[in-house]
């Protein structure tokens, strides 16, 4: 696994697991790509 990769990011909001973050998208290792860019979760 490289930095682009690295977990520790915002907990999945179905399994609270941490997600991934990989160029613009945040990618629970369960349920797949969770957010991208063009949501707004803030």
């Amino acid at each position: 696994m490289d930095d682009s990769e690295a977990t520790g990011g915002r907990p999945c909001p179905m399994c609270e697991t941490p997600m991934y973050h990989r160029h613009c998208k945040y990618v629970c290792p369960t349920h797949g790509v969770v957010y991208d860019c063009s949501d707004t979760f803030y």
